[in-house]
């Protein structure tokens, strides 16, 4: 199966899918089945992270599969411990080996913590070289991002971050938008949070257009120029999640979703200074 999923084209002109496959909490003895599957499903967006402890996996998946190079786009992150000028150097160098791959469509800091000035220095060298096609920002809120985009040379091209019914962004995607930063999702459903997949709302929607109420928030996502990394474990879940382009929400029915905002995390809030402590302290190993 090839793709058919439309790209969203970030502020240097690179084109990157709309829909991906995110690997965040598979083990490592499972992402080589698990990402060869979503491959047989038809994802050619990939996103993975050092900390995850899969990049290696990710890479046998995308050898074994033998598509075409330039047919993927393959995120990782660059996490607190290895911040600064020659860390984040280093740590590129360790994931590219691990991913077996000679360049990266998509870098990204992975926390707004430690000192990612540095780190980002060095990214935008590795940009202007080639070794990357975009970089960008994970998890970082507006006074972080536009305090980095005001400081450095470069804008990041994406901040991946929470985006999902219950914490929309809505505000925060316009303000990205004018500066020239893709937003992009992670825990798109909410990471099953909420009920989100029996709530009232969702259910009555999806069942209208014969969809799953993953496939409606994914949809209402999308329409929303969200880019979405869904994760799953499952084949079946892969094809469903996939399934997303032959239907259309209306604009009541993106309202009424929209009306489910909560206006904050429920999953990890980054202004909270125990997140901020225990992930500044988390290591790769």
């Amino acid at each position: 199966m090839t793709s058919a999923v439309p790209n969203a084209t970030l502020s240097n002109g690179v084109n990157m899918p709309v829909l991906g496959f995110g690997v965040f909490q598979i083990p490592a003895e499972q992402t080589e089945r698990v990402v060869t599957d979503a491959l047989a499903a038809g994802y050619r967006h990939l996103d993975t992270a050092a900390i995850y402890g899969n990049e290696k996996a990710v890479g046998a998946a995308i050898r074994a599969s033998g598509i075409p190079r330039e047919e993927l786009f393959i995120t990782t992150k660059l996490w607190v411990q290895d911040g600064g000028e020659d860390g984040a150097k280093s740590a590129f160098g360790t994931s590219m080996t691990r991913l077996g791959l000679d360049y990266l469509d998509l870098y990204l800091v992975h926390q707004p913590f430690g000192d990612y000035y540095s780190s980002w220095r060095a990214m935008q060298e590795l940009y202007l070289e080639g070794a990357i096609r975009a970089i960008g920002v994970s998890n970082f809120y507006p006074d972080r991002l536009v305090d980095l985009i005001e400081h450095n040379e470069i804008a990041p091209m994406v901040n991946q971050i929470e985006t999902h019914p219950y914490f929309q962004r809505a505000g925060y995607q316009g303000f990205m938008a004018q500066r020239g930063v893709q937003i992009e999702s992670w825990g798109p459903l909410a990471e099953g949070r909420n009920e989100i997949f029996t709530d009232p709302v969702l259910s009555e929607i999806a069942g209208g257009h014969g969809k799953s109420v993953a496939q409606v928030v994914l949809r209402w996502l999308i329409q929303r120029e969200v880019i979405v990394i869904p994760k799953t474990v499952r084949p079946e879940r892969m094809a469903e999640n996939f399934a997303v382009f032959d239907f259309q929400l209306d604009e009541l029915e993106m309202g009424r979703i929209s009306a489910l905002d909560t206006g904050s995390s429920i999953i990890v809030d980054h202004s909270d200074p125990k997140v901020a402590s225990k992930l500044g302290g988390a290591r790769v190993s």
